[in-house]
């Protein structure tokens, strides 16, 4: 009984969580036209970095409740998601995916300078608090590049009168949603972990990662049947970039993170091979469905190691 109502409690948090982020991010979008905001930063950055919130949530309020092992497994098992599993759907969703010399030329050489300083510091097992300055500096510089390089961003969205204040009673509403569900997120991972004897990195390698990545997975899918290949791959790009600077950077700013053993062994390699095959497949400038199968197998292998099955 009690394991079913931990099963309850996390799903329900879970849910909880990628809905509130996603309300977030609409009345946040809503207050910034409203306001005039330059159409890059609610399309870069509002939009962009809103889809990576819910993985921000649920890693600070792990630093902050003491389990800080969850916050690296979370990053990185999120990236390994959106790459080996939601992009290898939308490739075989869609045959082949285009890729835009923009794309090549900014966010590929972005993701892999993120992931490699990510490897660099975490390498030993432990991203001290004085290391978090190096990825919070990773961050500005990535934010500071990706807006000055975009210099012209398509507005997807149409000013409108808006009810302003009914959008700020949506945007704290979601926020304290938000807050609420990240915790219980984590409460309900540190219990089912000792229910079912298994580590705290494993159950967020797998559900917590792969659920707080269903913003992705919507966003893709969806630009994908418009046709909108470019803002599929470039979420998955930003994402990941975003998810080890700033995802890991800010917890890390109040205490330190491990990455244990499993994360080093099993999903730290993983992470550098699908970031790599991602990184290839794009400079080739399609990513066909034969490649997407392959991710998806890749992923199959990744999940069967974390629980030893291979």
């Amino acid at each position: 009984m009690i394991t079913i109502f931990w099963i309850v409690v996390f799903l329900l948090s879970m849910f909880f969580l990628v809905k509130s982020a996603d309300y977030l991010v609409d009345s946040a979008k809503q207050i910034g036209i409203y306001f005039s905001l330059p159409s890059f930063i609610v399309g870069v950055l509002i939009v962009g970095i809103g889809t990576s919130a819910p993985e921000l949530a649920s890693s600070i309020f792990a630093a902050l409740q003491g389990v800080p092992e969850m916050v690296a497994s979370n990053a990185i098992g999120s990236n390994i998601a959106n790459v080996l599993l939601i992009v290898g759907l939308s490739s075989i969703l869609a045959r082949n995916i285009k890729i835009s010399k923009g794309l090549i030329d900014l966010d590929i050489p972005l993701l892999l300078l993120a992931t490699g300083l990510f490897i660099l510091l975490s390498y030993d097992g432990l991203i001290s608090r004085a290391e978090s300055a190096f990825l919070l500096s990773g961050l500005l510089f990535y934010l500071t590049y990706t807006i000055s390089s975009k210099k012209q961003v398509q507005d997807f969205y149409v000013k409108e009168a808006i009810r302003i204040k009914k959008e700020f009673i949506i945007l704290f509403i979601s926020l304290f949603l938000l807050i609420f569900s990240a915790k219980y997120l984590v409460l309900s991972v540190v219990e089912l972990s000792k229910l079912f004897d298994i580590a705290v990195s494993a159950i967020t390698l797998l559900a917590v990662a792969l659920g707080t990545s269903l913003p992705e997975l919507f966003v893709s899918v969806s630009s994908i049947k418009k046709g909108e290949s470019d803002m599929a791959l470039g979420n998955i790009f930003g994402s990941n970039a975003f998810n080890l600077l700033a995802v890991v950077g800010i917890p890390s700013f109040f205490t330190n993170i491990p990455v244990d053993n499993l994360s080093l062994s099993v999903a730290l390699p993983v992470l550098i091979l699908s970031t790599l095959l991602f990184a290839f497949s794009g400079m080739s400038k399609r990513i066909h469905a034969f490649e997407g199968v392959f991710f998806l197998i890749i992923y199959v292998y990744f999940v069967m190691k974390i629980f030893n099955i291979v």
